[in-house]
């Protein structure tokens, strides 16, 4: 069951940045890592970012490098994907989802076959 909120999306222009939010209520969020992904209509949901529990860990797709920057805050139970100099061809609706295992580092979250997904937020980029 999902159990995670995502936020901060919108509309912006070619180069603009923004900032969104990955947020849970529950207590032992801390513990697990988390993946940002996102969907472009027409298009399979891909792999942006993740983190481990600790932040020690982090992993991008090859498109975000050096763009995005994750990040979290376990006392807030949030974690952040900052996104600049952002492209059209970044929009999408993104995602972000839990590792269901504990402790696990970053680049196993690309791989994780989720069953279920929040809404997500919108994220528009013009040219």
């Amino acid at each position: 069951q999902v159990q995670v909120t995502e936020s901060g999306g919108g509309s912006v222009q070619a180069g603009g940045s923004l900032r969104l939010s990955c947020a849970s209520s529950e207590t032992t969020f801390y513990n697990y890592g988390v993946g940002w992904f996102r969907q472009a209509p027409g298009q399979e949901r891909e792999f942006v970012a993740g983190i481990d529990w600790s932040g020690g860990s982090i992993d991008y797709a090859n498109f975000a490098k050096g763009r995005f920057t994750i990040s979290r805050d376990n006392t807030l139970n949030v974690v952040y994907l900052q996104m600049n100099d952002l492209k059209p061809e970044d929009t999408a609706v993104y995602c972000c989802n839990k590792d269901p295992r504990k402790w696990r580092g970053a680049p196993v979250l690309g791989s994780i076959d989720f069953d279920s997904w929040g809404q997500g937020t919108q994220v528009t980029v013009s040219s």
